[in-house]
């Protein structure tokens, strides 16, 4: 059977519920419901707060800290279909909670695999992430990946710029992580204008920019080596790679 559910975690949750209480046998969880179905049975999930609730509740009690932070983490992997492996990853430690450390299952091995390619895109990003200061002195981020990453981001850069109000912008999502007199907390944006960015950030861009053309050398060119390195899907918002 297809199940198709709303996108967000609470609708996962609900049907983590439906699935595991009414026996279903599910093959495909998609987030909208395709144009065509070939004869194939499907249902639509409709999101259930006291569902979600029981299954958080029991995810919290039954499962160990670091395997319910990975279910957490595995659904800030947002464009990638994870759905039905973390599904029966959650059903398999509902049965056994020992079987979520064996990576001879296959669901086990996809989710480790996949929360290990989340926290690498993540260190990437620590790296790649440039900010610009804004005129009231506030440092400004923006960023666009395959995996929602604003919240990690969030965190470390709390820790790095401990005394800094900042904000880390995803684009695509319409989300930013903003630190303001040392608190975090995260916000929707639902209309964006691009932000004035103070004169001294103008001219050190410049500056940067032009201490970055001025150390190339055109004969040791390697474009092939440069993306690998720096590969163009973190290149967006750098600073050295803007004209």
């Amino acid at each position: 059977m297809i199940l198709v559910y709303d996108k967000s975690f609470e609708g996962f949750l609900t049907l983590v519920y439906d699935v595991y209480y009414e026996k279903i046998n599910v093959n495909t969880i998609l987030k909208q419901l395709p144009s065509q179905l070939l004869l194939e049975e499907y249902k639509q999930i409709i999101t259930n707060e006291e569902k979600a609730l029981k299954v958080l509740n029991a995810l919290k009690t039954r499962f160990p800290k670091n395997s319910f932070q990975t279910i957490l983490n595995i659904f800030m992997c947002d464009t990638i279909e994870f759905e039905l492996n973390l599904l029966y990853f959650i059903i398999l430690g509902f049965k056994d909670i020992k079987e979520l450390s064996n990576i001879n299952n296959s669901f086990v091995f996809y989710i480790q695999n996949l929360e290990k390619e989340l926290f690498r895109v993540n260190h990437k990003m620590t790296g790649f992430l440039r900010f610009e200061e804004l005129e009231d002195k506030t440092l400004y981020a923006k960023l666009e990946n395959k995996f929602n990453l604003v919240y990690f981001l969030g965190k470390h850069f709390s820790k790095r710029l401990n005394n800094q109000n900042f904000i880390i912008h995803d684009i695509n999502r319409k989300i930013a992580f903003i630190r303001k007199e040392k608190k975090n907390f995260m916000e929707n944006i639902v209309s964006f204008e691009e932000p004035i960015l103070s004169k001294e950030e103008e001219r050190f861009k410049k500056l940067w920019n032009s201490f970055f053309s001025a150390v190339s050398i055109e004969s040791r060119k390697n474009e092939k080596c440069q993306k690998n390195l720096v590969p163009l899907l973190y290149r967006t918002y750098m600073t050295e790679f803007q004209n």
